[in-house]
């Protein structure tokens, strides 16, 4: 094991093949951030999400895919000119992955591709003991998606956070009234028909157990973008207040709970979700100014 992944992996006290396998998914994750950094990605681009808060601001929950927006559009960006800078970064630390960008299938202002990992083989390399995951599949592959919107909404802020592992690097990152904006936005307007993400869910308790000021027009931006929002008159608190509660009222708990279950180390922090608590939840939600 390379000496800077050793402290990094001490961490997380790994013992189940779960532990083991989110230890492998975030750190080669934060090397994909350290290698776009290196090549030049923050300056054009800024980190957002539930990994961004996980990695940057100690979100107490795994996240998979690492979610970026450009500063201003740019309807010709590709992620295929970052594709071998990370080969090269995360190589460096002795792990062997994939790049593969995902040609758009129609037209979308979002730039997708795929690191992918042969999940044993880098199991190996944090020196995991193979006896631990008879279960695994000897294919098994762990996938990182990269995604970044190429036609961000207006009317964010971002701020530089600093990693000190493996090396000292910087990651631009939205400010946290504008990463809220964007969960609100992903809880009032994700079309996944049945499927119910609970890590949205999750991660707003977060937001408004710790830092519950939300950008509003940056939530009314975004909302104007998606289709969501077409009311003639600003978006105002008493109007998010009524669409987070219909939002609640829609809310299958127990979907919620199921979807989130396996991001989380103590299963007992969604025990005492219902939807009266997160009508209690919702109210906490400040506005920024």
């Amino acid at each position: 094991m390379h000496e800077a992944i050793r402290p990094m992996l001490d961490r997380y006290a790994p013992e189940t093949h779960d532990d083991y396998v989110n230890a492998l998914r975030e750190i080669l994750q934060e090397l994909a951030l350290l290698g776009l950094w290196r090549s030049k990605f923050f300056e054009h681009a800024a980190f957002y999400g539930g990994t961004a808060l996980r990695v940057l601001y100690g979100l107490d929950r795994y996240s998979e895919d690492i979610d970026c927006s450009l500063l201003a559009p740019d309807p010709g960006f590709s992620l295929g000119q970052y594709g071998e800078s990370l080969l090269r970064e995360i190589g460096s630390f002795g792990f062997s992955v994939e790049f593969e960008r995902r040609e758009p299938t129609r037209q979308t202002a979002i730039e997708s591709a795929f690191l992918k990992a042969h999940t044993l083989k880098q199991l190996l390399v944090i020196e995991a003991d193979a006896e631990r995951f008879p279960g695994l599949h000897p294919g098994s592959a762990l996938r990182i998606k990269l995604e970044v919107d190429t036609d961000p909404p207006r009317g964010f802020e971002t701020e530089s956070r600093y990693l000190l592992q493996p090396i000292p690097f910087a990651v631009r990152v939205y400010s946290l009234p504008d990463l809220f904006a964007g969960k609100l936005h992903a809880i009032l307007c994700r079309r996944w028909q049945t499927r119910v993400k609970g890590r949205d869910w999750y991660d707003l308790v977060w937001y408004a157990g710790r830092h519950p000021e939300v950008r509003l027009s940056h939530l009314e931006e975004r909302m104007r973008q998606s289709g969501d929002y077409r009311d003639e008159t600003p978006l105002t608190r008493g109007r998010l207040m009524e669409l987070l509660c219909q939002a609640v009222d829609q809310l299958d708990v127990g979907r919620a709970q199921d979807d989130v279950m396996r991001f989380v180390r103590d299963p007992r922090t969604i025990d005492v979700w219902s939807r009266d608590f997160f009508r209690e939840v919702v109210q906490r939600i400040e506005i920024f100014s």
